[in-house]
């Protein structure tokens, strides 16, 4: 069907996708401060006006393409959770998609991509404490996602020798301990 018989709000979906994808690639590709407007308008296929348009502002963009999954449910006891967690190693250290690894390059060398980055990550460890039967659970949250942010960071972009060869099967076997003492209710 040609895009111009298609419907206004399905050409507008379309139109968000192709720009989102551009610019997922070239976050993930240069990095937040070497991704420009007229970057992602050329990859896009689109005029730079209309990515304004749709996102406002650079930031905004960034923002909108590293969105990422949500963290475990909150009805989940201790073990559920840390197993769950677990399960997300085998994506983690698969071939990420690009809007988590744009984040990841980002959000350690330029201050807009930090704030973004700060922001998902919040959200998901508000969602995670909600999750965690303990006084402190926001702060347990914080380090469940710092680990699980580190193991990705040392897999996806570090290439650690250490990580990089082993099974996932063995990363959650050393890191299910862990993540068990910072998750249970009593902290043992």
């Amino acid at each position: 069907m040609e895009e111009r018989s298609l419907p206004r709000a399905e050409r507008r979906r379309r139109t968000e996708g192709r720009i989102l994808d551009a610019a997922r690639a070239l976050f993930a590709d240069v990095g937040y401060e070497r991704t420009t407007i007229r970057a992602v308008a050329k990859a896009a296929e689109i005029d730079p006006a209309l990515v304004m348009q749709y996102f406002g502002n650079k930031q905004e963009l960034f923002r909108q393409a590293v969105r990422v999954t949500p963290v475990p449910e909150a009805d989940l006891d201790a073990d559920e959770l840390v197993e769950r967690l677990l399960g997300t190693i085998n994506l983690k250290m698969a071939k990420l998609p690009q809007s988590s690894l744009a984040m990841m390059r980002s959000m350690l060398t330029h201050p807009e991509a930090a704030v973004s980055a700060r922001e998902v990550l919040s959200g998901q460890i508000d969602r995670l404490a909600e999750s965690l039967p303990a006084e402190d659970a926001r702060v347990r949250a914080a380090l469940v996602m710092t680990i699980m942010l580190g193991v990705t960071v040392g897999h996806q972009l570090l290439e650690l020798d250490e990580l990089r060869d082993l099974p996932h099967e063995e990363i959650a076997r050393v890191l299910r301990p862990a993540l068990r003492a910072i998750t249970a209710p009593d902290g043992s």
